[in-house]
């Protein structure tokens, strides 16, 4: 896949197919039983509630099919025939799900976890936002801002820590635990486990989803501490006499940096450096006295939660409508918020956070971070700015592919600015042939398209290009 090889027999796109509608199921079946049970005179509690979260987790589920394949059906808790086809555009149901879950849920819950009435705003603003509907996106993302209910936690690196993680700059997360006494391993974010170092560390496996030398590059700094948008960051590698963001070293793990409590990252961390590059990922590793007591590798498991949407992503969004209706003076106010929240602290030399991104102890790089004082000319600066933004914040958590692909660039910026740079610093790259147009749809799995067959016809079509 990161060679832009996408074939429609790998075996991924059906686990990701599969998972993606076993979540629709669920909520679906949580619906069905609620109705039969109102219908049956039971007095339930919280029924408009309980139906508003199953409706938003079902739009959940639909929405991330929607981005990876666009072509998918919809499936509602009346189906029972699910050889359905895929032809018709299923995001006006999936929004009439979130209007729904946003006329019944609470603002504030009192189980951790639970969605909220920000969560679906939240969730609806970002399909609004893929829709090129700026103005109601712009809507919903204020509501979100205005209710009072979110704000940006003093450090960067506080929501991927267990104490802060359910803290108030989160709105949508996967909840993850360990030594909870079920017994097993799957609370602990199993499906990440092998992001972990390789080799050597203390982790012993597996050193997958690499983070690259482009995205280590971006987060250099010039004189006056800004983001260097003419992308002139890539032309030689980050040294330790270059200024860098302190996000950096909260979200990859490099040589003689602290690799949080766990010691300084080491060449032995990485299984092969020619092959993937030097670095490791660090933004979820939890800290030595996380590590899980049970399964096969224990220390892999993680509790820390992995986030969906949180209140950092929906300021950018927000920036981003706000250019696009022509508020350019409030979309840099908006990301300077960011900016100036990722000034608020660095990892020190013991791998904890200082507020004091000069600390003494840092001795690996010079850290700076500052907001824009100037006011942005043009739609283009503005869009560059926040774009650029959302990369540095959101790196590692799922957000970049899907970015460039809403934003009509991934062809020009993968195969321009990425692929001839990166592939010359890492093997695996070396036999891309590069993003294609296709490419900005995955393909559906061959097995879902031949289990959709009605007297040998599959109703679900492939993409384009497949």
């Amino acid at each position: 896949m990161e060679i832009y090889e996408f074939d429609p027999g790998n075996q991924y796109y059906d686990g990701v197919f599969k998972s993606r509608y076993e979540g629709v199921a669920r909520a679906n079946a949580t619906i069905n039983l609620l109705r039969s049970a109102v219908e049956n005179g039971q007095n339930v509690q919280r029924a408009s509630v309980v139906e508003a979260e199953a409706k938003l987790l079902r739009a959940h589920f639909h929405f991330d099919a929607w981005k990876m394949w666009r072509n998918v059906p919809f499936v509602d808790e009346t189906v029972t025939d699910f050889k359905l086809d895929n032809s018709t555009d299923i995001l006006p149901l999936i929004k009439a799900d979130l209007e729904f879950a946003i006329a019944n849920l609470p603002e504030v819950q009192t189980n951790i976890g639970r969605v909220t009435q920000g969560t679906a705003r939240s969730l609806l603003g970002k399909l609004l936002l893929f829709n090129k509907e700026y103005g109601a996106a712009k809507t919903q993302f204020d509501a979100v801002m205005s209710s009072g209910t979110y704000s940006l936690q003093d450090c960067f690196h506080d929501i991927f820590t267990t104490g802060g993680e359910n803290g108030t700059g989160m709105i949508f997360t996967i909840q993850g635990s360990v030594n909870d006494g079920d017994g097993g391993s799957t609370n602990g974010m199993f499906a990440d486990r092998l992001n972990h170092p390789h080799g050597g560390s203390p982790f012993g496996c597996c050193g997958f989803h690499q983070p690259s030398h482009n995205l280590v590059n971006a987060h250099k700094v010039d004189a006056n501490g800004l983001p260097m948008l003419d992308k002139s960051y890539n032309n030689a590698d980050v040294t330790i006499t270059d200024k860098v963001d302190p996000r950096l070293d909260w979200t990859v793990g490099r040589d003689d940096v602290p690799f949080l409590s766990w010691g300084k990252h080491e060449p032995t961390w990485i299984r092969n450096r020619p092959f993937g590059g030097p670095f490791s990922p660090k933004k979820f590793i939890h800290e030595p006295n996380e590590k899980s007591n049970v399964g096969w590798s224990n220390v892999q498991l993680s509790p820390l939660n992995i986030p969906i949407i949180r209140y950092a992503d929906v300021i950018l969004m927000l920036a981003e409508a706000e250019i696009e209706v022509g508020s350019l003076d409030r979309a840099r106010e908006l990301t300077n918020m960011v900016r100036e929240r990722a000034a608020g602290c660095a990892i020190n030399g013991d791998g904890a956070s200082t507020s004091d991104i000069a600390d003494s102890s840092i001795t690996w790089a010079s850290y700076d971070v500052k907001p824009y004082t100037a006011a942005w000319t043009s739609k283009d600066v503005a869009r560059s700015a926040v774009r650029f933004e959302r990369r540095i914040e959101l790196a590692l958590e799922g957000q970049r592919f899907f970015d460039l692909v809403r934003w009509g660039i991934a062809e020009d910026v993968i195969n321009n600015d990425y692929l001839p740079v990166e592939r010359t610093k890492r093997d695996y790259l070396i036999p891309s042939g590069g993003f294609l147009p296709k490419h900005n749809l995955h393909p559906l799995p061959n097995n879902q398209i031949e289990l959709s067959k009605v007297d040998g016809e599959a109703t679900l079509k492939q993409n384009p290009g497949y």
